[in-house]
């Protein structure tokens, strides 16, 4: 298959050409960077020529062989320039992983002293990852029909301009959008007090819904109020559909029932936590509402930013940013996780079904956005649930046969597979990270971050025998 060969060496192409720029910027890291530049710049330009011809028109099962391979290759290309500074290759697949499926997790400490040419490809994987799986999720996840982007779509479809429905113009759009607002937070950042590098990393990672920051506390190094609402502001950005904003710019409707449930459940889950926080500890108003508002758009936009250690405001706070951890952001945005759409989706057939049980004879449709929802997309976000809940299972499960105690294998699996960053737990909580776990279990990880950023069904059919009996 020379397409598959040529897709991957052309993301070996661009990871190169990221890796060449990183080695111009930062003299401290030159030599590791220009090495892996040389690696893959060869090896990927020698794949082009050996493979390239006329490119036939995909079949459905080619396009997510290429999907799952470019992907999978991505995160080890991004290992390259970690292993050749100074890590393990364990350690430097998670990390790439984490980065580029914008998890935020990391087994780095110091990070102060840490050379800025890292930190800076730590936050240039999360830029390409957030980016990156907005276009795949448009491309590819419709033909799942999970109640994804094939809702999502759906809901795109009444613009008069067709660039929705247009995945190389849609991608163009996007990406003017996503530079557009990295720009801005970039900007705003700078404004409000953070040095240049500081704003340039952390505008790359706020957009990106990522959360890697310079500083092992995390946002929480910014003492600044400013800053703080400023982040919160641009999560929030990050974890809505960017078709939301490209609508905006062609003065098309904003009608979006995703959005609103996502803005909804915020309020109602940030004030109730900081009623709750005030009453608990005596918080000045200002402080609660902030700090909560932080850490829960963190969260639930899977960015994994930190203030503080939200897990010492006590149990019941801690159950809540459990469950937290599973909602996810928009679809069609930057942030990971199950996806407002697939909760409302679920919700709305949870109740029709309690009606139909009162009323057997009645039909009732479920609708999104004023349209019937197909059988089979609900059927699909049935079987999305089960199986990220068996997933889940299957893979705390994996965790706790490495030697994990049950909170942190159960919140480690959830937190990977949604892509979230912090789990709950004094190991693995927002005020450690994933150092202290054995290979193994990093390994597993990051498949667990890589499966859960392509949704699942993306790499699952590979294991299917009929999708092969398909070439």
């Amino acid at each position: 298959m020379s397409i598959l060969v040529l897709a991957n060496a052309a993301m070996m192409l661009l990871f190169a050409m990221f890796m060449g720029l990183d080695a111009l910027l930062f003299p401290a890291t030159r030599k590791e960077f220009f090495e892996a530049f040389l690696m893959l710049g060869a090896l990927g330009g020698a794949l082009v020529l050996l493979s390239w011809r006329s490119v036939p028109a995909l079949s459905r099962n080619q396009a997510f062989l290429i999907t799952s391979t470019i992907w999978l290759g991505a995160g080890v290309y991004g290992a390259l320039p970690l292993f050749l500074w100074q890590i393990s290759p364990v350690d430097a697949v998670f990390e790439s992983f984490s980065g580029l499926t914008t998890t935020g997790a990391t087994v780095l400490s110091g990070l102060e002293d840490t050379p800025k040419g890292i930190l800076m490809w730590r936050a240039l994987l999360q830029a390409l990852g957030g980016v990156g799986f907005i276009v795949t999720g448009m491309a590819l996840l419709p033909f799942l029909r999970t109640g994804g982007m094939q809702l999502f779509r759906t809901e795109s479809s009444d613009t008069e301009d067709k660039m929705l429905t247009s995945v190389p113009r849609f991608a163009g759009a996007t990406l003017l959008v996503y530079l557009g607002l990295i720009l801005l937070c970039g900007l705003v950042y700078h404004l409000g007090g953070m040095g240049g590098f500081d704003a340039v990393t952390h505008a790359l990672t706020t957009l990106s819904t990522g959360g890697f920051s310079n500083y092992d506390a995390s946002f929480g190094h910014f003492e600044s109020r400013f800053l703080q609402w400023a982040c919160v502001l641009f999560m929030l950005l990050g974890g809505l559909p960017f078709a939301w904003y490209i609508k905006a710019t062609q003065r098309g409707p904003l009608r979006s029932e995703q959005v609103v449930f996502l803005l909804k459940t915020l309020a109602l889950v940030i004030g109730g936590l900081a009623i709750w926080l005030m009453l608990s500890t005596g918080r000045a108003p200002e402080d609660a509402l902030r700090t909560v508002a932080f850490n829960v758009i963190s969260v639930v936009t899977t960015t994994g930013y930190a203030t503080e250690d939200f897990l010492q405001w006590g149990p019941f706070a801690a159950a809540v940013f459990f469950f937290l951890i599973a909602i996810g952001g928009c679809t069609g945005s930057t942030a990971g996780g199950v996806k407002a759409m697939r909760w409302i989706i679920l919700f709305r057939a949870l109740s029709i079904g309690i009606r139909q049980i009162r009323a057997p004879h009645r039909v009732i449709r479920l609708r999104y956005e004023g349209r019937v929802v197909p059988d089979d997309v609900q059927l699909g976000v049935a079987a999305f649930f089960a199986f990220f809940l068996l997933s889940v299972g299957v893979l705390a499960a994996a965790l706790a046969l490495c030697g994990l105690d049950f909170q942190t294998a159960l919140s480690g699996a959830l937190t990977a597979l949604a892509n979230v960053g912090p789990g709950v737990g004094d190991v693995i909580g927002p005020a450690g990270n994933f150092a202290p776990l054995d290979p193994l279990s990093k390994l597993l990880l990051a498949f667990g971050m890589y499966v859960g950023r392509l949704e699942m069904f993306t790499v699952y059919v590979l294991f299917s025998v009929k999708f092969w009996r398909a070439f």
